[in-house]
């Protein structure tokens, strides 16, 4: 969930997400609309696929030695799993304990990464980052220099994401005849297994 979406919206949806399915095997008895559906807000929905998919697998076949064999498993996310669920001494490389790394010209261990995403997020920042109040400065080498603008995203008003995210919002509250609906979305949706169309009416899977 907090992959590319902000922490203060996850915290909520995870608890209640974990109330509702707090086993493997509780999510994998989820039908594909009912995961799609509580996934709704947070955005990226083939993301809830992917986990629902993950934990069927779970189910069938245990967990696995590589959990890159899991669908939506990149190797990021693996490092995270095995640090945070499992206590293996991995440290998970995002673009922030990344730019820390850079920066300070130092290989943190496992222990660090609490702390790493921390600085990352509120003092090591990637344009202009916090020097003054940073408890690496007196040994960092990148202290007081300054970085170019990052590239700003795609704009998402007006964009084909937010016509597939209304599109996908509004057959989640109710099964939609086709006329109704942008046919493009709707079409990308389908693609990606978080709408089914029938006879002309458009609704999440079952």
């Amino acid at each position: 969930m907090l992959q590319q979406t902000q922490v203060e919206r996850v915290i909520p949806r995870w608890r209640a997400w974990l109330e509702r399915w707090p086993t493997a095997a509780a999510l994998a008895a989820a039908t594909s609309g009912e995961v799609i559906l509580a996934w709704q807000g947070l955005g990226y929905n083939r993301r809830a696929l992917a986990l629902h998919r993950a934990a069927q697998a779970i189910v069938t076949n245990g967990w696995p030695d590589d959990l890159t064999k899991l669908p939506g498993v990149g190797p990021y996310t693996a490092a995270a799993i095995r640090n945070q669920a499992f206590g293996e001494p991995v440290l998970p490389i995002d673009t922030n304990v990344a730019r820390i790394q850079e920066r300070t010209g130092h290989a943190f261990g496992p222990d660090s990464l609490q702390a790493l995403f921390d600085l990352g997020a509120t003092v090591c920042l990637a344009r202009v980052p916090r020097c003054d109040v940073c408890p690496l400065a007196a040994a960092c080498p990148s202290r007081g220099r300054r970085y170019e603008p990052l590239r700003k995203q795609s704009r998402f008003e007006g964009s084909f994401r937010q016509r597939r995210a209304l599109t996908l919002r509004l057959v989640a509250d109710a099964p939609r005849q086709l006329g109704e609906l942008d046919s493009e979305a709707v079409a990308a949706l389908s693609r990606d297994g978080l709408v089914e169309e029938e006879a002309g009416l458009v609704r999440l899977p079952v």
